[in-house]
């Protein structure tokens, strides 16, 4: 979704990476479980547009929106983008 917002929004996606880490604890049921997802997506652009900081933001919240792990994960997820 948050690519198809970018080409949307006239943006070219040169390359995307993702160094993403999960904690594996117990939960509230004492049971093992993913507690925490962290994303660190890099994003670099080509071409004469490129997204500003407040731009990114925001094609960020609104992937969110529609984002199927954040919408039927029930553990904390958390994104740190990463500048190119």
């Amino acid at each position: 979704m948050a690519t198809k917002l970018l080409i949307l929004a006239g943006f070219i996606v040169e390359a995307y990476d993702d160094e993403s880490e999960g904690v594996l604890a117990k939960n509230e049921a004492g049971r093992l479980a993913i507690t925490r997802i962290t994303l660190r997506p890099k994003v670099r652009f080509s071409g004469s547009k490129t997204p500003s900081r407040e731009e990114l933001d925001h094609l960020h919240h609104l992937a969110h929106e529609d984002c199927f792990i954040a919408n039927s994960v029930k553990t904390e997820i958390i994104c740190e983008p990463l500048t190119a």
